[in-house]
């Protein structure tokens, strides 16, 4: 053998040890990810892990002791290479799907809150300094944490101003308005609220925030687990927020959605409360308005454990785990899943949303949403003579259809974009190994899943609001739906149907009295329609 040959012998078998190292590395990656994340069950994970160990076993000898032309040596490089690719990319998807799992399960037990200093636009206001001899309005009792790390925080800046304490919400935004103070102290929380009043939808055309104050409050959402999340019946809490954006801050429960899942039975109940449901606020640490009444939306200001800890005293039942997502999540998601399809009954077209008229409607039969359309479906409640019991339903079914997007094969090809947008787009207390776990059961049951639906229902009515301080537009749950949503609940635990629960749809006429339907005709709750053939007066509910 020449010089020159010798040179190049040498010079390929480097090549081929550095070769061989980088695909022994990356197929010992891959196995550690692949133990780590463990959602193989394990007569799949042993046969593949072996596999991938003699693929890269018999590739390291070949290439450095059976290639001897130059055509063997190249394309045994090739395979090699392409090998190590397949592997670092396997590293790859493992490694972002690991990592997703745990942000997402890592809560971190603190949820943002923001309080702003709001002045006019027409006040020449535009700083704290600006403050100096100013007249400050201050909620007496609602929101008072965060009217006092307001406070606090602009004492730091030596100004002088007159405070002038309110009972509601509405007294402090006339004051605004009326030139009886120059700014108000407001939780961000409550803006969402002041905007749905009446006399102030413009409001956040009308003000400006010259200060904000920051700061972070402790959540408790430790979860009731379950000793076997593949075998033993559990409920979920699905608690959308009302915001865009980060996730962290707290605001109005927007979306109410318990899930009660058995893998025994391959059942899935999803149970609908309206958001304008009048409730009891409870909450373990006492934080909130406890034991007063008011919109279920409104416990979400004050953190997802209100939200449980109330719809578990309504329901009389335990919530195991909760799921918290917001309207950004819900866009990033559909989108990544490459939209979802969903079926519209006949005569329940939408033309347009009422909450995106720049948006499609739906019309009758299939439809494929992407991620802005399928959150205007899921917030349309206007265009419905059902309003509210509508929207909880077309929310429990662009669900179903996230959900069978999401395990069918199809999500093979949106996998990256996927991970991409779970990050961020919601968190749970349910631990890294339980997901894994039950990501594992479906692989290897590969169960039919049931889905069963109820919606809570109630009357409109105008009650006060403990937090807004003035009346509002509520839903009176009947007492029959409750019991009867319990009842479903359990019998879903119990390895049965919700079915075996019979529910009667027909909710007898004349539970409101002349003068609380007159009130729901002059505030816009319920609209009258022509006597029917019995010369009975019918009136519906427009879901406002």
């Amino acid at each position: 053998m020449s010089r020159q040959e010798n040179k190049k012998t040498i010079g390929f078998i480097i090549f081929a040890i550095i070769l061989s190292v980088i695909l022994v590395v990356f197929t010992g990656g891959l196995v550690y990810q692949i133990f780590k994340l463990q959602i193989l069950p394990d007569n799949i994970l042993i046969p593949i892990i072996l596999v991938l160990i003699l693929l890269t076993l018999i590739f390291v000898l070949l290439i450095n002791f059976s290639t001897h032309g130059l055509v063997s040596k190249i394309l045994c490089s090739l395979m090699v290479v392409v090998l190590s690719a397949v592997y670092g990319l396997g590293n790859y998807y493992l490694y972002s799907t690991n990592t997703t799992l745990e942000t997402v399960t890592d809560q971190g037990n603190k949820a943002k809150n923001t309080v702003s200093v709001v002045v006019l636009n027409s006040s020449g206001l535009e700083n704290v300094k600006s403050l100096e001899g100013s007249k400050l309005g201050v909620l007496k009792t609602i929101g008072n944490e965060a009217t006092k790390k307001s406070l606090t925080d602009l004492k730091k800046y030596n100004v002088t101003y007159t405070k002038k304490t309110y009972d509601n919400m509405l007294g402090m935004l006339k004051a605004l308005y009326d030139g009886e103070v120059d700014a108000i102290v407001l939780n961000e929380a409550y803006r969402s609220n002041v905007c749905d009043l009446e006399d102030y939808t413009n409001f956040n055309n009308d003000t400006k925030v010259i200060h904000k104050t920051v700061y972070y409050t402790k959540e408790n959402s430790s979860s009731l687990a379950v000793s076997d999340i593949t075998s033993k019946p559990f409920n979920i809490l699905i608690s959308g927020n009302d915001s865009f954006g980060s996730l962290d801050e707290n605001s109005r429960s927007d979306v109410d959605m318990l899930v009660t899942i058995n893998p025994v039975t391959s059942t899935i109940l999803l149970t609908s409360i309206p958001r304008d449901s009048y409730v009891k606020e409870v909450c373990n640490d006492y934080a909130c308005n406890y034991g007063v009444y008011d919109k279920l939306t409104h416990t979400g200001i004050y953190g997802v454990d209100t939200t449980k800890d109330t719809i578990e005293n309504l329901l009389d039942i335990d919530i195991n785990y909760v799921y918290r997502v917001n309207f950004t999540s819900m866009i990033d998601i559909v989108d990544a899943l490459g939209g979802v399809d969903v079926t519209v009954p006949e005569g329940m077209a939408v033309s347009k949303f009422y909450t995106n008229s720049n948006l499609e409607g739906v019309h009758e039969g299939e439809n494929h949403l992407d991620g802005k359309r399928a959150l205007a479906y899921s917030r349309e409640r206007k265009a419905y003579l059902d309003g509210d019991l509508q929207r909880a339903r077309n929310q429990q079914q662009v669900l179903q259809a996230m959900f069978k997007k999401a395990t069918s094969p199809e999500i093979i090809k949106n996998y990256t974009s996927l991970l991409k947008a779970l990050i961020g787009a919601f968190d749970t207390n349910m631990t890294t190994k339980e997901i894994t776990s039950f990501i594992k059961y479906q692989i290897q049951a590969k169960p039919s899943w049931k889905f069963e639906q109820f919606v809570l229902k109630g009357d409109n009515d105008l009650k006060m609001s403990a937090e807004l301080g003035s009346e509002v537009s509520v839903v009176i749950l009947y007492d029959s739906y409750i019991n009867i949503a319990h009842d479903k609940i359990q019998a879903v635990l119990d390895g049965k149907s919700s079915d075996t629960v019979e529910a009667d749809d027909d909710v007898p006429a004349g539970t409101l009295s002349e003068e609380e339907i007159e009130a729901q005709i002059q505030y816009g709750l319920m609209t009258e329609a022509p006597i029917d053939e019995e010369g009975s007066e019918i009136y519906y509910g427009t879901g406002n």
